[in-house]
């Protein structure tokens, strides 16, 4: 992930409706929401949701897809993911101080990079 991306998404978080959804997705796993079921658990309109909806899909964090007369929308693990190396990356300056979530997600990114 370059500073670009990692701004998009920061920013695309930064908005308390936008990081309500995607907390939201992130809960439901990779089978998603349907938009109706995600506009009835966080009270959203459906326009306002569309909105949000957008603004998350266009900077990654977001993934859509058709089944039948629904759509469903699921976190990209994939993007939270490197987004969370990039933010995380040489953490402590590798000397291994960091907090045990923060070591988590850096132990987790060195593997991947071992395995590609």
């Amino acid at each position: 992930m370059n500073t670009s991306d990692a701004v998009q998404a920061l920013a695309a978080l930064a908005q308390e409706t936008r990081l309500s959804i995607f907390r939201l997705l992130v809960e439901a796993g990779e089978a998603g929401m349907n938009a109706g079921a995600i506009a009835e658990a966080l009270d959203l309109a459906p326009a306002t949701l569309s909105f949000h909806i957008a603004h998350l899909a266009r900077s990654g964090l977001v993934a859509s897809r058709q089944e039948g007369r629904f759509i469903y929308y699921s976190a990209n693990f994939a993007a939270m993911d490197e987004l969370i190396a990039y933010l995380t990356d040489n953490c402590c300056q590798g000397g291994g101080q960091c907090l045990p979530k923060t070591t988590a997600a850096t132990t987790s990114t060195r593997s991947r990079r071992k395995a590609a």
